[in-house]
């Protein structure tokens, strides 16, 4: 069994900046990926930013915006975002890919982007 936890959302002003964390814990020998993804109300859950061994990618609405990091020591992947806008605002779901296992989410943590 695989436990992901995600923490770190809040309610920031425009500009501002937040770091998301995400902990996977349990039967894990290898992470392949880890991704974030955010939902706002209305639309369909999307990919943000993904790491696969130390390559990053970003959504276009993100890039020089946030940055996706990894500890493989505690099995943490942190999305550190930047210059935060409304429309940024949604809720952020972390997903794990355990090698030979499969994938796990996380209960989703709330960001919203207001003055």
């Amino acid at each position: 069994q695989v436990r992901v936890v995600e923490s770190g959302g809040g309610l920031v002003q425009p500009g501002g900046s937040l770091r998301l964390s995400c902990a996977a814990s349990g039967s894990i020998f290898r992470i392949y990926a880890m991704h974030w993804y955010r939902q706002a109300p209305g639309n369909e859950r999307a990919l943000v930013a993904s790491i696969i061994s130390g390559t990053t990618n970003y959504a276009d609405s993100v890039k020089g915006r946030f940055t996706i990091s990894r500890d493989n020591a505690k099995n943490t992947v942190y999305l550190q975002m930047n210059s935060l806008k409304p429309e940024d605002t949604a809720v952020y779901y972390c997903n794990v890919i355990v090698a030979g296992v499969g994938a796990y989410w996380g209960q989703g943590t709330q960001v919203t982007v207001s003055s």
